[in-house]
């Protein structure tokens, strides 16, 4: 046999052109999936080179169907061809595959259905590679575990009684176009999984999703469209009867809502007979499985023994929680020894089982026949409330909720936005541009007598307002069951009792756990588990009432302890400060401190930047210095100009004497020039200068309600150009450039000195002017003042005046020193003068001055463009020459002018009466 092989190969080798028989050229397990289409067009395998692998036809069957305007298909035979039934359902652009599993067998004794559902959104559906250190996904989020329950709430109903063996459920989303929500398509592409695979199961199920805009109902609405909708519903149903509901709304109407599910009902049923038709074509035929029930006999047996202690129990209302859980157990180990001495294996194996039976029939008996409750509460009775706001202060906000037996105590944490899981409480939160924190409410459960997440909205309600979160009004919760009798004939439902508020028991034993949120205008959340293989919708409407009942009950409790959002205690809640996180370019920081607050602050609008704001302080460094100013770095790396004149409300000759490259300092932004650049001021963030010789003159700041006169009341008043058009007085332009020969001086005269180092800055070749000895100030009292500044007529031409100062013509240099941004009155005749003089105020101070004014100044400068005049008190103001050039003057001269108009910084400018 060896030597066979050997000679086979070596003639393989030596002979290349040899072709093997048909059968081994395409093997066996492929040849089984080859149509005769396929076979006949399969490649024949090259002459001198392996045979080539057949065609492999994978035959896939595909149910198309349209529910609001979108087309959807389920398809199968494609993907996952080993499970017990796979199917991809598609919406556009989005798909997603649900496979279902099953074990052949059970364990022998089990009285549960291990129903497993995986529910996963991987990245690569979206195109993006995770961002995680391992570029894997992780855990599974919040979402895909509340995915994998709408999934399995309205599935596990359909399972036939007594099947008990492991089903597992697998969803992943294969593509997604960011447009539909995956978890309704999910949902529906599990029911036609079960429905082609050969599990037993009594489907299939439809689901829908509906919103609300504008008071539109829309069926499957985008992700963009809820993010409009004031409605999120998510309803599954079979041909005739509700599965599960669940809710998300902002304040919706119960008779709006009930219309809202009867619209969902009626389209979510369009789901069913496309799967029906996709079973026929590609379905498996259920298997045959073994029934894990009690027999009737041991059933019986067990009832007989233990069913009139149990109804005694549940007759004495006085009974608590843990009180009658004893009890009932005590029953239950008195009939486990009764028929352990009968040694009934059998029946020893559904003890447990058995007994709950009978006491759900015992409570159900007594609720549907008699209207009597465990506890002993009217049907529509609400249980014992307490309510208690700031248990405890130190907190940002803290409440205890108790219902009965069931208590909650729930706290609020504020932190840097991000979400909040409660949805109940959603409708009611402040925008987050109004409250921009997150807000992490924590639900500790103390005891627990049934349905609570409904405290938990009551208390964490209540502790959003003691937190100072300025939530609208109150959001209260309250779990509503059902008790009801089926007609054995035909499955109907023929009796039923509604219960609010119900206990731990009522819900294990009931039908149904209804649990409705929402304020007094409306319901904000829904979620409906259910037992029995549905509930019409009908009786689901019915109970919307008593709940809203209820729930009304609760929030008068509730105002009675806080009715409305406390102020925000500044010892506990963070302010935005110290924790830096930053989201779609917000940036959000956490502390508890003011000052550490301030500093974080100042640092990160120092890196970031923020918009600028003429007028707003920013802190920036200086970049570079040039001679008519210094270029700073500010707000995130924003360049800004200082220019020289804005360094110091005193002339600066020099820019590097008052700041060095590096030096951070706190600048003013003033404007833009037209080049474009940002115009920054020291000077402006620097108080005003303190002149000696008006202090007397300006006095205090004038109280409120009190009249502001004098060169106060002017300071802020424009200067005029000479063509008497008004000047901001700010620099158009803040590079160096030759000014014309009347351009608009950038530097304000105040004083000689000001006078003398702005010739310096013009040039050694500028003329000097002649400046007369300072003149002693006048430390006369009010009225000596003014007798000294009452106007005088000039003495007649021709009479001898003593000069003290050699007369000098006025000098044309191009010094701009002087403010020449004011218009000119006419000069008048003397005879005019004459008669002004006595129109002059007698009780003249520099301070009071307006308009009008004719007093007696004396020549204290001569300049290129004009005069300072000092005045009697020793104030200075100006006297611009005419455009065709001056006229000789003298220092010390003195003259009759008029007050004709102020400059932008209260300065009088004055004209010739003489």
């Amino acid at each position: 046999m060896s030597m066979a092989v050997a000679s086979l190969r070596f003639l393989a080798r030596r002979h290349h052109r040899l072709r093997l028989p048909a059968p081994l050229a395409v093997p066996g397990g492929r040849a089984a999936f080859l149509s005769s289409a396929a076979e006949e067009a399969a490649p024949q395998p090259a002459a001198d080179g392996p045979p080539q692998p057949g065609r492999k036809v994978l035959e896939s069957f595909r149910e198309e169907f349209e529910i609001g305007g979108r087309v959807i298909a389920f398809e199968t035979g494609k993907i996952a061809r080993f499970a017990n039934g796979s199917v991809v359902i598609s919406m556009e652009d989005t798909h997603v595959l649900s496979t279902v599993a099953s074990a052949k067998s059970s364990e022998p004794v089990r009285d549960f259905l291990p129903l497993t559902v995986d529910y996963q959104e991987k990245q690569y559906a979206q195109g993006v590679i995770p961002t995680t250190y391992m570029r894997r996904e992780g855990a599974p989020k919040e979402r895909e575990l509340l995915c994998g329950r709408i999934i399995d709430r309205p599935i596990r109903p359909l399972f036939p009684r007594g099947f008990y063996h492991d089903v597992q459920i697998t969803v992943n989303v294969l593509s997604s176009d960011g447009k539909q929500d995956p978890d309704v398509m999910a949902a529906n592409a599990s029911s036609a999984a079960l429905m082609l695979s050969d599990i037993p199961w009594n489907g299939p199920i439809g689901v829908i999703r509906v919103g609300r805009i504008d008071g539109n109902f829309i069926l499957n609405p985008t992700v963009a469209e809820l993010g409009l909708s004031d409605l999120n519903l998510i309803y599954a149903c079979s041909r005739d009867k509700t599965l599960m509901i669940d809710v998300q709304a902002r304040e919706i109407t119960e008779r709006d809502l009930q219309a809202g599910m009867k619209l969902a009902h009626s389209e979510a049923v369009k789901y069913i007979d496309p799967q029906i038709r996709l079973a026929k074509r590609a379905g498996k035929e259920k298997r045959e499985y073994k029934i894990s029930l009690i027999s009737d006999n041991s059933y019986e047996k067990i009832r007989a023994l233990s069913e009139a202690p149990i109804e005694e129990v549940f007759t004495d209302s006085s009974y608590g929680k843990f009180e009658r859980g004893e009890a009932l157990e005590n029953i239950a180990q008195s009939v486990k020894a009764k028929l352990e001495e009968e040694n009934d294996e059998d029946s020893l194996k559904f003890l447990s089982k058995a007994i709950d039976t009978v006491r759900k029939q015992v409570i159900r008996n007594r609720i549907i026949e008699k209207g009597l409750r465990v506890d002993g509460r009217q049907l529509d009775e609400v249980r014992p409330l307490y309510c208690e706001s700031s248990t405890y202060p130190a907190l940002h906000g803290s409440a205890l909720f108790s219902r009965g037996d069931t208590q909650v105590l729930c706290t609020v944490t504020l932190g840097a936005p991000g979400t909040l899981a409660e949805k109940a409480l959603l409708a009611v939160l402040p925008p987050e541009s109004d409250f921009p924190y997150t807000v992490r409410v924590n639900s500790e459960v103390m005891a627990s007598d049934g349905s609570t997440s409904m405290a938990s909205v009551c208390g964490g309600s209540m502790a959003l307002m003691d937190a100072g979160i300025p939530v609208r009004e109150h959001v209260a919760g309250v779990s509503v069951g059902l008790i009801s009798q089926v007609d054995p004939t035909t499955g109907d439902i023929s009796n039923y009792r509604i219960l609010t508020d119900i206990l731990g028991l009522e819900d294990h034993l009931g039908d149904m756990d209804f649990k409705i949120a929402g304020t007094r205008k409306g319901i904000t959340a829904i979620q409906l588990d259910i037992k029995p293989a549905g509930i019409p919708l009908d009786i689901i409407c019915e109970s919307l009432e008593p709940a809203r009942k209820a729930r009304n009950q609760i929030l008068d409790r509730m105002d009675q302890e806080i009715s409305t959002a406390r102020a925000m205690n500044d010892g506990s809640a963070p302010r935005l400060g110290a924790r830096v996180s930053v989201n779609d370019g917000t940036v959000t920081i956490v502390a508890k401190t003011q000052p550490i607050m301030d500093k974080a602050l100042e640092k990160v609008e120092f890196l970031v930047g923020r918009e600028i704001e003429v007028g707003r302080t920013y802190k920036g460094i200086v970049s570079s210095i040039k001679e008519y100013g210094a270029f700073v770095e500010f707000n995130g790396g924003q360049q800004g100009l200082l220019h020289i004149s804005e360094l110091s409300h005193d002339p600066v000759s020099k820019v590097s004497d008052v700041v060095s490259v590096g030096q951070v300092l706190s600048l003013t932004c003033i404007g833009q020039d037209v080049r474009g650049n940002i115009k920054l001021s020291l000077k402006a963030t620097l108080p005003p200068p303190c002149n000696k010789k008006n202090l007397e003159s300006k006095g205090t700041n004038p109280s409120p309600g009190q009249e502001v006169i004098g060169w106060d009341a002017v300071e802020k008043l424009p200067s005029l150009h000479a063509d008497g058009e008004q000047s901001d007085n700010k620099h158009d332009d803040e590079t160096p450039e030759a000014a014309p020969a009347f351009s608009t001086p950038t530097v304000i005269i105040r004083s000689a000195d000001d006078c003398d180092a702005q010739d310096v800055a013009n040039g050694p070749n500028k003329k000097q002017t002649k400046v007369a000895k300072s003149s002693p100030r006048s430390n006369k009292s009010a009225s000596g003042r003014q007798e000294v500044r009452t106007a005088t007529p000039k003495k007649a031409s021709g009479a001898s005046t003593p000069k003290k100062t050699k007369k000098v013509k006025a000098d044309d240099s191009g010094s701009n020193g002087l403010e020449t941004g004011a218009s000119v009155v006419p000069e008048e005749d003397a005879s005019n003068a004459q008669d002004l003089k006595y129109s002059s105020p007698m009780s003249f101070q520099s301070g009071s001055m307006k308009l009008g004014d004719v007093v007696t100044a004396k020549v204290y400068q001569i300049r290129a463009y004009g005069l300072v005049l000092e005045l009697s008190d020793g104030a200075r103001g100006m006297h611009k020459f005419e455009a065709s050039g001056g006229k000789d003057f003298e220092v010390g001269e003195e003259l009759l002018v008029k007050c004709s108009s102020f400059n932008a910084k209260g300065i009088p400018i004055f004209s010739l009466l003489d």
